[in-house]
């Protein structure tokens, strides 16, 4: 038997220790310059009307404050992400970016890109100063994947083995590129290419498994999936327990912290109910919430 998922976020902790574990490594929650993420928070306090849910910010604290928490809930390494929503942002967001990582010991050096003439640039400086994960956001970029601007970076990306988060489903709203259909065809040109599949390609996610099982590299994560206010929303499909059988080894914990209405503990009871499968178990629930992004940051 699994060990059941921690009830509070105060027990956290004890529960991580309790699988033998010496803490979390998140590869996908999101820490922003101030202004930005107050923008973030607001997109989220207006969205109700759009998908059908309201979305209060469990942890609208300060940074200090959420770095606090990270910390007490056991979180030893995570991957803070970030995204630009027009061209001229990214470079700039991977300075504040190396900078964050430079002060929070527990945070691994990330970045980001656009569709533009500097990416390639960029994204080449931001591989040689040791970057261990990128993000690709293109429902908020609103851009196309397969832009040719991009080839040499999903290319770059690719040949150094770093991987990319990729925000490329639907949910929580369409936009003009998501779909993955759309990823499908940048994996077909860059078939080694480590990309995880934000929120397991949400609602897609027999689509994200079928790119799982054809490119050895992909992976998915856990943010936001299998909670119940995404239940609610986008649930997962009948078969979801078989399939995620047959990928044990490539699902990355997630939480979209702190961005989410909902407690962090939340997230791992949902993982911790999936591990209570046979075919899972306990040795999937420590390489989920541990081994395998510690694997992929490189860690």
């Amino acid at each position: 038997m699994t060990a059941p998922g921690p009830e509070r976020d105060e027990d956290i902790a004890g529960w991580v220790r309790s699988l033998g574990l010496d803490g979390l490594v998140d590869l996908h929650l999101h820490f922003l310059p101030e202004r930005m993420l107050t923008k973030v928070w607001a997109y989220f306090d207006r969205v109700e009307e759009r998908v059908g849910a309201a979305w209060p910010i469990w942890y609208r604290q300060p940074e200090d404050d959420r770095i606090a928490l990270l910390e007490s809930f056991g979180v030893v390494r995570y991957a803070p992400l970030a995204y630009p929503h027009k061209p001229g942002m990214a470079e700039w967001l991977n300075g504040w970016l190396a900078e964050f990582a430079e002060r929070v010991p527990a945070a691994v050096r990330t970045a980001t890109f656009f569709p533009e003439p500097s990416a390639a640039s960029y994204v080449d400086d931001a591989l040689r100063a040791g970057v261990r994960c990128f993000k690709a956001h293109v429902q908020v970029g609103a851009y196309d994947p397969r832009d040719e601007l991009l080839d040499p970076v999903w290319g770059a990306i690719s040949d150094a083995g770093v991987p990319v988060v990729v925000h490329a489903g639907h949910g929580p709203e369409r936009g003009p590129y998501t779909g993955l259909d759309v990823f499908g065809e940048v994996l077909a040109r860059h078939p080694r290419l480590v990309a995880v599949l934000a929120h397991a390609g949400m609602p897609d996610y027999e689509a994200a498994f079928d790119l799982v099982e054809r490119y050895p590299r992909v992976h998915i994560d856990t943010t936001m999936v299998g909670v119940p206010f995404s239940e609610k929303l986008m649930p997962l499909p009948g078969n979801w327990l078989d399939r995620l059988a047959g990928i044990a080894d490539r699902v990355a914990l997630g939480t979209d912290f702190p961005n989410i209405p909902y407690s962090y503990a939340t997230q791992l009871r949902a993982i911790a109910g999936w591990a209570a499968d046979d075919r899972l178990g306990t040795d999937f629930l420590r390489a989920v919430l541990h081994d395998t992004p510690a694997r992929l940051l490189s860690l």
